[in-house]
């Protein structure tokens, strides 16, 4: 099969990591990917992630099989039911389909028809009637814009001032954009947050894993909210049993509620959870792979992951079973430009990569990153790459990823250290029991 992967972060790296991989694959295209990726797929850099009719041009141009996307904005505008209608078969949900992450207030309409258990909300889209809200409601609560906001329009609020200071910076000041036309307000969950993942074929839906994300950008979950500072697989919060209750309780509902109304889910359903003493409760659908849960997936995945996709696109996971996982643990820092999620710099050299490269048990997945002329690899973004390792267990995998990070020289970086610490907590207790 010729295969391509739209997107140019760390979770297509991945991806194009895994499928190249796969005996199956004779040709693989990236748009427009970035300089990691183009060490294991042609990349298309002219064809930006959401440019539809540049995507369906490279299609014809490359006769490609299967074109697998990776973010989620593409999918919101439509990329699927396009090259659908061009014929072209694609892993990924429709338009209508991918609501589940493009609009917060329709995916708790549907987890209400589907009986899923999340967290009590209310939709406004007046910042006066959301402000009263609070004053009535309390705190602490998590405001949230209704619309995409890569990973970064949930705010936490543990005072009331933070809460209405929120609503503002979301619908006054509109600090995401378009997205924050609409909130949901919700109730703050205890528990211990993971994220699980399912491949759905519009009927059928297949266990694909779970990992936990650390999300804030300082050591101890501190500062601001980001697109994911680290992650790793699997977490001891969702137990065999729990995976269980997650496929019967949430994935399968979902799927089936959404084949009711007309919009079969194929693609991955990634469900942000918390689980406490009750369960598993949604706190948010992505219509995708998450990043950078991905990385650690793809590491750990044992199997053709191109058969999956492909039987995910074209109606027939009841027939290629369910994957096969690694034993080991797989852990991933990201290191990003400093100043993120604010305003970084772009453009500065990345030295060290062969060498960490070189490191055993370990792949450096390339998020933000570019090459110059000279073929130097350079920051591109605020995320710039997922160190990622494997272990046989979750503090021998960050010990090796550490290894890594410490190769490389790029004084304008940095990363969080305390990656899985709440896993490396668990196996420090077992061991000395």
């Amino acid at each position: 099969m010729k295969v391509l992967v739209v997107g140019g972060g760390g979770r297509e790296h991945a991806l194009c990591w895994a499928i190249a991989r796969s005996p199956r694959c004779s040709g693989l295209w990236c748009a427009p990917g970035n300089a990691g990726i183009a060490d294991v797929a042609t990349c298309l850099p002219e064809v930006g992630a959401e440019d539809i009719e540049g995507i369906l041009s490279a299609c014809r141009d490359h006769a490609i099989d299967l074109v697998v996307v990776g973010p989620e904005a593409p999918l919101v505008a439509g990329l699927v039911d396009r090259l659908q209608a061009a014929g072209i078969t694609a892993f990924g949900p429709t338009a209508a389909a991918a609501r589940l992450e493009g609009s917060k207030a329709f995916m708790k309409a549907v987890l209400a028809e589907a009986g899923v258990p999340t967290a009590r909300s209310a939709t406004f889209t007046d910042a006066g009637d959301a402000k009263a809200h609070i004053k009535d409601r309390g705190v602490p609560c998590v405001v949230k814009a209704d619309g995409l906001a890569a990973g970064k329009g949930v705010l936490m609020c543990e005072t009331e001032g933070e809460a209405l200071a929120a609503i503002d910076t979301v619908m006054t000041e509109r600090a995401f954009g378009g997205a924050g036309e609409r909130i949901i307000i919700e109730d703050w969950l205890g528990g211990e947050e993971a994220s699980a993942f399912a491949l759905c074929d519009g009927t059928t839906a297949v266990w694909m894993g779970a990992a936990q994300d650390h999300k804030r950008v300082g050591e101890g979950d501190t500062g601001p909210n980001t697109g994911g500072m680290g992650a790793y697989s699997p977490t001891p919060a969702v137990t065999e049993a729990m995976a269980d209750r997650i496929m019967t309780e949430i994935i399968q509902p979902t799927v089936d509620a959404m084949a009711a109304r007309g919009t079969p889910f194929k693609g991955v359903l990634f469900a942000g959870l918390m689980i406490d003493d009750e369960g598993p409760k949604v706190l948010e659908f992505n219509v995708r792979f998450g990043d950078p849960e991905c990385q650690v997936l793809m590491l750990r995945l044992d199997g053709d992951l191109l058969d999956l996709l492909e039987a995910a696109a074209t109606g027939r996971l009841a027939e290629v079973g369910a994957p096969r996982w690694r034993p080991e643990a797989a852990l991933v820092v990201v290191m990003a430009a400093r100043g993120y999620p604010g305003a970084y710099e772009k453009g500065t050299a990345i030295g060290g990569l062969e060498a960490a490269g070189a490191i055993s048990n370990m792949e450096i997945f390339h998020a933000g990153t570019r090459r110059d002329g000279s073929g130097a690899v350079l920051a591109n973004g605020g995320r710039v790459l997922g160190v990622t390792a494997l272990g046989t267990t979750v503090a021998q995998a960050r010990t090796r990823a550490h290894a890594a990070i410490d190769v490389l020289y790029w004084p304008e970086g940095f990363c969080r250290r305390d990656i899985g610490w709440r896993a490396v907590e668990r196996e420090e207790a077992s061991a000395g029991a």
